[in-house]
């Protein structure tokens, strides 16, 4: 299982150290970089104790300052935002290696299907708010997860959706109208299949959250569930037996892929 983890990055924490001790190896103070930066005192030290991100103005001027001879500066390849939250990363990793996928969403566009618009609307809504590299890294990392329905024509991609993720208005009336549409489009590939779950069937399966099933290259099969602060990847059999006869259920209730692409298009008309 994955836990989110609530201390700063890494990266942060070394980069901030290193930039504390080549100031001080070279016997500058804070208060001289700080006025060199622009930046206020408080914000520097953040910087330097690892709560915050490093800035590349804050590397640029120590490196110069403490004689660092591009030392300091080097690190900016390493203060990339990350391109998924960490508590994602390990089932984007069997994402990218699955022969089989199976998905149930409730309340969103499943992110394989989602447009830039839409996605950006989301991530950009998060709070506490990430700033805007961030923003722009996980936008195109998730445009470049999509690259996979095309690039992987063997690979079976199964989406079903609640109702209520078709009506949500996620980036306003035109946003959504849009979005509808490219997941029409997107149904039409050969190896994708959508499927709606209309409002009032399974209810007792249908507000639980999101779920992934997937099978590896070896055949093994895992489960990915998700909320809004924690999220786990199962391999174990008893757990992912469990998800798999819950997305079955789900599945079992829900349109067919013809009935479900007449809902989207009357859902579209409507909006």
């Amino acid at each position: 299982m994955t836990e989110v983890n609530s201390q700063p990055p890494m990266a942060w924490r070394y980069c901030g150290n290193q930039v504390k001790r080549w100031r001080e190896q070279a016997g500058t103070t804070r208060e001289e970089l700080c006025k060199e930066t622009g930046y206020h005192y408080e914000y520097v030290k953040s910087m330097e104790n690892g709560r915050r991100k490093p800035t590349l103005r804050l590397l640029q001027i120590a490196d110069e300052m403490c004689d660092a001879h591009g030392l300091l500066l080097s690190a900016q390849d390493y203060l990339k935002p990350e391109a998924f939250p960490a508590r994602s990363q390990e089932f984007m990793q069997a994402e990218a290696e699955a022969i089989a996928i199976h998905s149930y969403e409730p309340l969103l566009i499943p992110g394989l299907l989602q447009t830039e618009e839409y996605a950006r609307a989301l991530i950009s809504e998060s709070c506490p708010p990430l700033d805007d590299e961030t923003v722009e890294e996980r936008v195109n990392a998730r445009l470049r997860r999509q690259e996979a329905l095309r690039a992987r024509p063997s690979v079976v991609f199964g989406f079903v959706v609640y109702e209520a993720a078709l009506r949500t208005m996620v980036g306003g009336q035109e946003a959504m109208r849009r979005q509808l549409q490219h997941v029409l489009d997107t149904a039409e590939l050969r190896n994708v299949s959508v499927q709606v779950l209309p409002m009032g069937r399974c209810p007792g399966l249908a507000l639980n959250g999101s779920l992934v099933l997937l099978e590896s290259a070896d055949h093994e099969q895992m489960a990915f569930a998700e909320g809004q602060e924690t999220s786990a990847l199962y391999a174990d059999p008893a757990k992912v037996s469990g998800l798999m006869q819950t997305h079955g259920m789900i599945r079992m209730h829900s349109l067919s892929v013809e009935e479900s692409a007449d809902f989207i298009r009357k859902v579209t008309e409507e909006l």
